[in-house]
């Protein structure tokens, strides 16, 4: 007989924001998301498409946590996003692993969404935390 392993089903990331209100407007009005539920003035589910964020007033986390989004198609959501006035942190750039670009939220979390790679277009800076560039130099990475 065997047994069935507890499944995993998906995950919700937590967010530190100072003003829910704020947060849940620019989550609206610039990056597309809609607000599923909230808890007063301190706890909110904000979502697009499969994806849910959770918004948290000064608990639960650390401000400035980075969350990966995958997207169909990085390029249009980045100029979806420009056209509705959200702040870019780093356009659209291909990486091996994505083209992905880094969006900011009112409250400094990174935002960083990613779809397929662009084969044979040549691989380009990252942006680290601290907003310093590095570019892909042989298998690693270089502080330029």
């Amino acid at each position: 007989m065997s047994e069935e392993k507890a499944r995993v089903y998906g995950v919700n990331p937590i967010l530190v924001v100072r003003d829910l209100g704020v947060a849940v407007a620019y989550y609206e009005e610039k990056l597309g998301f809609r607000k599923e539920w909230g808890q007063a003035d301190y706890f909110a589910c904000v979502a697009r498409g499969k994806t849910s964020l959770f918004l948290s007033v000064g608990d639960q986390g650390q401000p400035g946590a980075w969350v990966w989004i995958g997207t169909n198609d990085v390029t249009a959501l980045h100029a979806e996003f420009v056209a509705a006035g959200a702040v870019i942190r780093h356009p659209p750039t291909n990486y091996d692993w994505a083209l992905e670009m880094q969006v900011l939220d009112v409250d400094g979390n990174v935002l960083r969404f990613g779809s397929d790679p662009i084969a044979g277009k040549p691989y380009g800076p990252w942006l680290d935390m601290h907003g310093r560039r590095w570019m892909p130099e042989g298998e690693g990475w270089k502080l330029v």
